[in-house]
């Protein structure tokens, strides 16, 4: 009990065996996985295909099964081989939100897959690449407006299905004489929309994250520009569509917080009147609930930005006939915003500031052309008066340097005289 007692601390939280694999579209995280007896609840076990497409089947065999396993499962014709990604008292809750039919008949898991299923799954699979691409040129060939998506063959290689994708009602029975002809399988021909296309091939959003069709949503829900409208985003086709070219699922998500907070706003057309101006309707921050006005109807002049309550507040005494002095109302304070961190520190704080070299040079320094600046008269003074020492110092220098060289020269002119002299008198 003890050991139990120590160990359970340490299972809390998510449960791994939920996780499953996640290189699956339509992943779903089984957060009741480890909970004993979650799959004595139910036998429905779902189980996955190609891409998105999902499947729902009895468990009449008891086979103990957990998600990732490969099973193959009954089929008309032959059988199917696709991955259990879900098991227990979540599938129920799966197949409500699918919106099966009423009467739809649910097929049962045959066994885990062999090997040899394994091999002949593999092998229906290559060939899926250049079934589509010869079906494509049949249809050209054939001059039907459709487009061929993708192909997926069953797992036992007896049947192939064709999602195409068509704006208008296509009549393709001969379209599948040729390709039965083509492939000896079992054709099926499954239309789908530009969403469910997106879904199957998956990608990247301009958000930086996977597509939300091929991640979780399953049923796509018509998406119109009001939606854009009423969150205030301008009207560019390319900013709205996502890679399906149809309008991005993602505008539905908050249309309903932005409709719910736009009640609360007054009317657009209504004018405000005050004892100096008419102000008309400019912008709206929809969510913080300010209003922006201008005097002008097409351009901003004069703005002014209340709270919505203020604003019905004016309408109110403009209904009554009476004109505030002022828009703004100094008693009633608007909210505080909350305080960004990152603002109030400057970026550049991180680079490194060089360091200004100092041209000063001694206490006083020095200025412009090496002249001493002038920090008082002292010093301007005790200046010159070095100056001038110095001056009259070097002017004696020069003086003792000159007299020296007159008194050389005559010493020498001295000598030389009194040799040449002793030479004429040796001479006579």
């Amino acid at each position: 009990m003890e050991k139990d007692f120590q160990i359970a601390p340490q299972l809390r939280g998510f449960c791994a065996k939920g996780c499953g694999r996640q290189d699956k579209q339509l992943n779903t995280y089984d957060y009741l996985a480890d909970v004993p007896g979650n799959t004595d609840w139910t036998d429905l076990v779902e189980v996955q295909f190609k891409n998105t497409r999902k499947g729902y089947f009895h468990n009449d065999n008891k086979l103990p099964l957990e998600k990732g396993d490969i099973v193959a499962v009954e089929a008309s014709p032959g059988h199917d081989i696709g991955v259990v990604t879900l098991t227990g008292q979540l599938v129920p809750l799966q197949m409500k939100k699918a919106h099966l039919k009423p009467g739809t008949e649910i097929k049962r898991i045959y066994r885990k897959a062999k090997p040899a299923d394994l091999e002949k799954w593999e092998e229906a699979k290559s060939r899926e690449q250049d079934t589509m691409i010869r079906s494509r040129q049949i249809a050209k060939d054939l001059e039907l407006d459709m487009k061929i998506g993708d192909v997926e063959y069953q797992g036992d290689g007896n049947k192939a299905i064709f999602y195409y994708i068509a704006d208008a009602r296509v009549d393709f029975r001969k379209l599948i004489k040729v390709l039965a002809e083509e492939f000896h399988v079992r054709i099926e021909m499954k239309q789908i929309g530009a969403r469910q296309e997106a879904g199957r091939i998956g990608g990247i959003g301009p958000c930086g994250r996977e597509l939300c069709c091929a991640t979780f949503v399953k049923n796509f829900n018509s998406v119109s520009t009001a939606a854009a409208r009423f969150q205030d985003i301008s009207p560019n086709p390319q900013k709205l569509a996502g890679q399906c070219a149809k309008l991005k699922c993602c505008l539905n998500y908050e249309v309903d917080t932005y409709v719910e907070s736009f009640r609360k706003l007054p009317s657009r057309d209504i004018q405000l009147e005050t004892a100096d101006a008419t102000y008309y309707f400019f912008k709206a921050d929809i969510l913080s609930e300010m209003i922006t006005y201008s005097t002008d109807k097409r351009m901003a002049v004069n703005l002014e930005t209340i709270s919505a309550t203020r604003a019905h507040q004016v309408i109110e005494m403009n209904k009554r006939g009476e004109k505030p002095l002022d828009l703004n109302d100094e008693s009633i304070q608007e909210p505080e915003k909350p305080i960004d961190l990152v603002e109030q520190e400057d970026l550049t704080r991180f680079d490194k500031q060089k360091k200004k070299k100092k041209n000063n040079r001694g206490k006083g320094g020095r200025g412009e052309n090496n002249q001493p600046k002038e920090v008082d008269g002292a010093t301007v003074n005790a200046e010159k008066a070095n100056t001038s020492q110095g001056g009259e110092r070097n002017n004696q220098g020069r003086r003792d340097n000159n007299r020296r060289r007159g008194d050389f020269r005559r010493n020498g002119r001295r000598h030389d005289g009194g040799a040449a002299n002793s030479g004429q008198k040796q001479g006579e």
